[in-house]
């Protein structure tokens, strides 16, 4: 409600003044006291408060897919120390296949080509490489044995220590847990003992919006009078001006 004269009024709205601080660089401040505020339990509220919020997602400059560009780009590995997974790294970055490992070859027992049948160089080159290939199957005979062995000790001792990193995150998530729940607490008794305070203070104001709308309305029609009763003196031919510079020197006395 405003009065003609351009005057705004208590129940409605300030008018828009600038924010330097609602810009895409600052986050907005959040008011809300979601424990005493049920509003939105009111279904013409909730769906207004959607549409709101739809609104100011349609027109916010910022983006789902521009949301990590506020934060420090990652650093860039240059994998000095470690060519073999710099090597993979590109591979994967390049969204190249992996490099398959033949199986069969190894397992294989090669024999020199046949125009190489007569040569006895090539099948001792041939036997030191197929010896090479026997030694190295019984090497990994060996480590089946020693896994088969001692692998499930290391197994246990292995589960062990990560049931006790588990213990160790869970219980620091417990307590992370508990500081929020304690903060969650203390915002809720904060905002129900505050609530009776601003219950009473929307009231008050509620009562003085009423009351200048009163005011405004009095003044309204005593603005009226003044100009019936202007215009009825000026129809009998009185001067009130003149009558009332002659009534302010008697005040005066």
């Amino acid at each position: 409600m405003a009065a003609n004269n351009g005057d705004v009024l208590m129940l409605e709205a300030a008018p828009e003044v600038a924010r330097p601080w609602a810009s895409a660089a600052n986050a907005e401040v959040i008011d809300a006291l979601p424990y005493i505020d049920d509003d939105y339990g009111n279904p013409l509220i909730k769906s207004e408060v959607d549409r709101l919020v739809e609104e100011e997602m349609r027109r916010s400059s910022k983006k789902p897919a521009d949301f990590l560009k506020d934060l420090p780009p990652l650093p860039k590995f240059d994998f000095e120390n470690c060519p073999v997974l710099g090597k993979e790294y590109e591979r994967v970055r390049a969204g190249k296949p992996p490099v398959r490992i033949d199986f069969e070859s190894r397992y294989k027992l090669e024999m020199p080509p046949a125009s190489k049948r007569n040569d006895d160089a090539a099948w001792k080159q041939y036997l030191q490489k197929n010896q090479r290939s026997l030694q190295q199957k019984l090497i990994e005979l060996e480590n089946l044995e020693l896994m088969s062995k001692h692998g499930p000790e290391l197994w246990r001792q292995n589960n062990h220590r990560l049931e006790v990193f588990l213990s160790r995150m869970q219980r620091l998530a417990q307590e992370q847990n508990e500081e929020i729940e304690k903060v969650n607490r203390e915002r809720k008794y904060h905002q129900q003992t505050t609530s009776y305070e601003l219950n009473a203070l929307s009231q008050e104001w509620r009562q003085l919006c009423v009351k200048n709308m009163e005011i405004q309305s009095a003044s309204v029609v005593l603005e009226t009078q003044i100009d019936s009763f202007k215009r009825e003196a000026a129809e009998r031919g009185w001067n009130l001006e003149e009558k009332l510079e002659n009534v302010q020197p008697l005040q005066s006395q």
